[in-house]
């Protein structure tokens, strides 16, 4: 069963219906909402830098939405997973694994504490996307 802990969380505005996105990885999309709050949309290139993990599921633009930044977090995987394993965005925000020195476009901001064994399953893993750091 996958687990969170020690989470650093922040409440950011939703860009859209995000309600498909709970546990993937979001970024900032460069619009500050109504409130004055930046706001967040589901990573959507292997390269996006993530500024963390949904918690929550917000279905209209401007929604307060809870975005996990450090700490143990569940994250939806895009394929299996093995504990330790690097990780960070894929094209659709799931949890990707990443090589350092072959993904040097692409950012690692965690890494698996409990496994996924297939795409769509949720995992656990440690996070810190304010420090986010090239794969070089």
């Amino acid at each position: 069963m996958a687990v969170e802990s020690n989470l650093v969380c922040k409440t950011y505005e939703a860009t859209g219906d995000l309600s498909a996105g709970q546990f993937k990885f979001v970024k900032f999309d460069g619009n500050v909402g109504a409130t004055g709050c930046p706001r967040v949309i589901i990573c959507t290139a292997a390269t996006d830098k993530p500024a963390g993990v949904l918690q929550d599921k917000p279905t209209t633009t401007g929604e307060a939405c809870l975005v996990a930044i450090y700490g143990e977090t569940k994250v939806q995987a895009d394929a299996s997973l093995t504990v330790g394993t690097a990780i960070g965005t894929s094209a659709d925000g799931q949890a990707d694994a990443k090589v350092v020195g072959t993904d040097t476009t692409e950012y690692i901001v965690g890494h698996i504490t409990l496994a996924a064994g297939a795409a769509g399953r949720i995992a656990s893993a440690w996070i810190d996307c304010a420090a986010a750091g090239r794969a070089t």
